[in-house]
């Protein structure tokens, strides 16, 4: 049977979002950090103050992202030598290469952006759109301090997608600038990768909105630190999630 006019089996991966037209998408790695003093500590780091900085695991975990970014849209290697899993070889080899990469403006954003523009070698360019959720005033506090000044108020928070914290941003309201950003990415051109460095529940705001998904809902997605998540996004509203928290650390 032949295929409808403008299907491109070599350029669609099986079980990939069908298309029928030949239209090319936008691809976004969405590259979470590596480890801070407050990730470690379990504290609640949003984008209300500039720190932390990576720890020297963080630091490390950033080059391994890093290096994952770099084999994205290459060919895994065949043969004598190949040992298989994430380090031998390429990612992804149906997508296009990085040829982008932005970052939030946090610091630990940018010593990551840093290491995954340097591996890439591609210069890195900053948007406040995709920064961390504002925490307000659970800023710095672990999840058992917030609950004992504010119970209920966390939890109510992941449930509903809507609860804004005291000061800070809900999920809904994160995912509206996030996916504002995604847009402009879009607006930009398409088939080609963009790398986007941030957070995680950053990423799950636009991980959430690519499968469709209610803001109520995204908290569910398990964002590792150095993991990577690919969004792609067509021109007629069209999304995919091709993979979402897959770490590079291991």
């Amino acid at each position: 049977m032949s295929e409808a006019p403008g299907f491109d089996t070599h350029r669609r991966p099986p079980a990939a979002t069908t298309r029928f037209d030949g239209a090319r998408p936008l691809t976004v790695v969405l590259v979470r950090h590596g480890v801070t003093p407050l990730t470690e500590a379990g504290a609640f780091s949003g984008s209300d103050v500039p720190g932390p900085s990576l720890t020297a695991r963080g630091k490390l975990q950033a080059a391994q992202a890093a290096d994952a970014t770099f084999r994205i849209g290459r060919a895994p290697r065949t043969g004598a030598g190949s040992t298989g899993g994430m380090r031998s070889g390429g990612l992804w080899p149906d997508l296009p290469r990085p040829t982008a990469v932005v970052a939030s403006p946090t610091v630990r954003t940018q010593e990551a952006a840093t290491a995954v523009g340097r591996r890439l070698g591609l210069h890195v360019t900053t948007d406040d759109r995709f920064a961390e959720c504002r925490y307000g005033q659970w800023e710095g506090r672990t999840a058992s301090e917030i609950e004992q000044h504010w119970p209920g108020e966390l939890a109510q928070w992941h449930s509903t997608g809507t609860f804004v914290p005291p000061g800070g941003e809900s999920y809904a309201q994160l995912g509206a600038r996030v996916w504002d950003g995604l847009t402009d990415l879009l607006a930009g051109g398409v088939d080609r990768t963009v790398v986007a460095v941030g957070h995680a529940v950053q990423i799950r705001t636009a991980v959430g909105q690519a499968l469709g998904a209610p803001a109520s809902h995204w908290a569910r997605l398990r964002i590792p630190p150095a993991s990577l998540s690919v969004v792609r996004l067509w021109e007629d509203g069209t999304t995919e999630v091709t993979a979402a928290g897959v770490p590079t650390d291991g």
